[in-house]
């Protein structure tokens, strides 16, 4: 198949790190895959390096015509059997510039757990042949908020399995972590969904109860200074490390005791996933898909979202059983292997694919 992935972001997240995988996946098994994105952003480099076919669009908000008008040459000079968008921007411009023939081959990824806004959110969420939604809460949103449910398909996201980067715990010493520090980790962009409110608050409880505890939070973004001056407000700045972004992740992650997320809303979360198959045991929140994801008292602990005592108390319970914590690591590995992996994200797009032609 000709496949025309469409990622409208400047940045590097979760979603990004999605679309590159899926393409590369699809090209491994002979597929001719271009990827549309933002002209200078981070996917545009990152698919450039990886070998795929790239054509940078000049994506501005909602309504980008300069984008439209380069999708529409894209559509007409490399004629995709599926174009496949993957944000909100990335949908508006295809529907907008893209006529009804290709619109019965657009498929549009769903990754955030709450509705669409708006009339004309809606009205682009209704043009798509399918809709993809990476978790089961996602697709009840969705279906809930008047989207034809045979429309709507969930295909967990997924990542690819990779051995740990060395170099993990020398990393930790540098960042000022005591060599027998009991290391929670957390890896996601400093925004108000992601909630590190909760889990500063859940860090300096804990902190009381566990000398040896130390939290390590990879990532940022428009919160940090607000965050920087909580910790520094409850008196745990020696125990919460805000290391900004790292390009080291497959290194830190392995590194840590266990990992974190206490998101209030969430569609999945695939640094969850990645601290899945790395063997980690997990503590989160009931967002949206997470519970998908973790098995409570399985795989880790789930706890209510926005409930630092109910987080503290997991984190704390979690550090002190070495055993138990070992145990979920392989379940949750396990669990990975059966349902996030990206081999098998990859395998069920496509399939899906098959059904529009």
């Amino acid at each position: 198949m000709r496949i025309l992935h469409v990622d409208s972001a400047a940045s590097w997240r979760g979603g990004q790190n999605q679309v590159l995988l899926t393409a590369t996946g699809m090209a491994e098994r002979g597929h001719d895959v271009r990827i549309a994105c933002r002209s200078r952003g981070m996917l545009c480099a990152r698919a450039r390096v990886a070998g795929l076919g790239v054509r940078p669009l000049w994506f501005q908000g909602e309504v980008s015509p300069l984008a439209m008008a380069g999708l529409l040459h894209l559509n007409r000079t490399f004629r995709p059997d599926v174009v496949h968008v993957h944000d909100p921007h990335a949908l508006a411009a295809a529907v907008w510039s893209l006529g009804p023939e290709t619109r019965r081959r657009l498929v549009a990824t769903r990754r955030v757990d709450f509705a669409p806004r708006g009339r004309l959110s809606r009205r682009k969420y209704g043009r798509p042949a399918l809709i993809v939604a990476v978790s089961q809460a996602i697709r009840d949103v969705l279906v809930t908020h008047r989207i034809p449910p045979e429309r709507v398909r969930v295909i967990y996201e997924g990542v690819s399995e990779r051995a740990p980067a060395p170099q993990g715990r020398q990393a930790l010493l540098k960042l000022g972590i005591p060599e027998d520090a009991e290391i929670v980790g957390n890896v996601a962009a400093l925004t108000d969904h992601k909630d590190h409110a909760t889990l500063i608050e859940a860090a300096a409880i804990v902190a009381k109860e566990r000398s040896r505890a130390y939290f390590v939070i990879v990532g940022d973004g428009e919160l940090r200074s607000s965050l920087e001056e909580r910790i520094r407000s409850r008196g745990i700045s020696s125990r919460v490390i805000l290391t900004g972004f790292r390009a080291d992740v497959d290194a830190l992650l392995p590194a840590f005791d266990l990992f974190c997320l206490s998101s209030h809303m969430e569609g999945l979360g695939t640094s969850l996933l990645d601290a899945m198959m790395f063997g980690l045991p997990v503590v989160a929140t009931d967002a949206g898909g997470i519970p998908e994801a973790v098995e409570d008292g399985v795989t880790g602990r789930v706890v209510p979202r926005r409930n630092a005592p109910a987080l503290a108390a997991a984190i704390s319970q979690s550090l002190a059983d070495t055993d138990q914590r070992s145990a979920w690591g392989q379940k949750g590995r396990d669990r990975w292997q059966r349902l996030f992996s990206a081999d098998r994200m990859v395998s069920e797009t496509l399939a899906l694919y098959r059904e529009l032609r």
